[in-house]
C-alpha cells in the first residue's frame, strides 16, 4: 500500500524528476510497469497527456490513461485495478474531488491502493490523498481544503518554496481549522506506506520537507532534510 506524494516533478525527463520516477516505479516491483495516467485536475489536458506518453515511452513501459469529461473506458474498476501504478496529474484538487466521486473513481483509488497498486502525483495529485491541505482551487488566492480522500493523515502544502503565498497561508490554516501537516518544496516527495511516512525523498540537493503543526494555537515548522537518491 504505497503512496507518494510531490510538490512537483512527475511528467519532467531531467535527472532530478527521472530519480524520483525510478524510485515511484521501483516499488511497484515490475520490470515494465503498467501506469495509467488520470488529468483529471488538469481538465483532461491533451498537453498533459502528451507528456505523459513521452516520460513514459510504451520501450520500458506499459502507459494509458484515462480521462473522465469524456469517458472512453466503461469498465473503469477492471481497468484500474489491472494497473501496477497510477499516476494522478496536477491542477485543480476541487475539481478533481468532485468529478471522481460522481463516477465512483474515488472507491476504486481506495481498492486500488489496498490491492498494492502505486499512487502517486504531484500538488493536487499529491493534496487528493489526504485529508485536506492548501489549494488554489476556488480562484486566485489560496484556500483550505479539508474534504480530500482522506487516505493519508493530515493536511498538505506543495509548491512551498516557488509561490510566496504558501508558506504564510498554510501557516493561517494551521492556525485556524486544518489539521498538521506536511509542506514541500518542489522536487520533494514523501513516500507513504499504508498511513505511516516512510521516507522522504528528493533527486538533487537543496530543497526540504516541512512539518508544521498547532502547538497550543503557536505553529511550529520543523525543517526535514530529505535523503538524497
Amino acid at each position: 500500500m504505497n503512496i507518494v506524494a510531490l510538490s512537483s516533478g512527475v511528467l519532467k525527463q531531467e535527472p532530478p524528476a527521472a530519480l524520483l520516477n525510478q524510485y515511484i516505479l521501483g516499488l511497484t516491483g515490475a520490470s515494465r510497469p503498467r501506469i495509467c495516467y488520470i488529468p483529471t485536475a488538469s481538465h483532461d489536458s491533451p498537453e498533459s497527456i502528451v507528456t505523459f506518453y513521452e516520460t513514459y515511452p510504451a520501450s520500458r513501459y506499459e502507459p494509458s490513461h484515462l480521462t473522465l469529461f469524456t469517458r472512453t473506458v466503461k469498465d473503469m474498476r477492471s481497468f484500474i485495478l489491472h494497473q501496477d501504478a497510477v499516476c494522478v496529474a496536477g491542477g485543480n484538487t476541487a475539481n478533481l474531488l468532485a468529478i471522481w466521486r460522481l463516477h465512483g473513481l474515488d472507491s476504486i483509488m481506495r481498492d486500488a491502493w489496498e490491492q498494492g497498486i502505486v499512487l502517486y502525483g504531484a500538488s493536487a495529485g499529491a493534496l487528493c490523498w489526504f485529508q485536506g491541505g492548501s489549494t488554489d482551487s476556488f480562484g486566485p488566492d489560496l484556500s483550505a481544503i479539508d474534504n480530500c480522500l482522506g487516505f493519508l493523515p493530515g493536511s498538505f502544502c506543495p509548491h512551498y518554496d516557488s509561490e510566496e503565498r504558501r508558506r504564510p497561508t498554510y501557516h493561517q490554516f494551521i492556525a485556524g481549522s486544518l489539521v498538521d501537516g506536511w509542506a514541500l518544496e518542489d522536487g520533494v516527495a514523501l513516500h507513504y506506506e499504508g498511513r505511516d511516512l516512510r521516507r522522504i525523498v528528493t533527486g538533487r540537493p537543496g530543497p526540504k520537507a516541512y512539518r508544521v503543526e498547532n502547538m497550543n494555537g503557536d505553529v511550529r515548522e520543523t525543517m526535514v532534510e530529505p535523503e538524497l537518491l
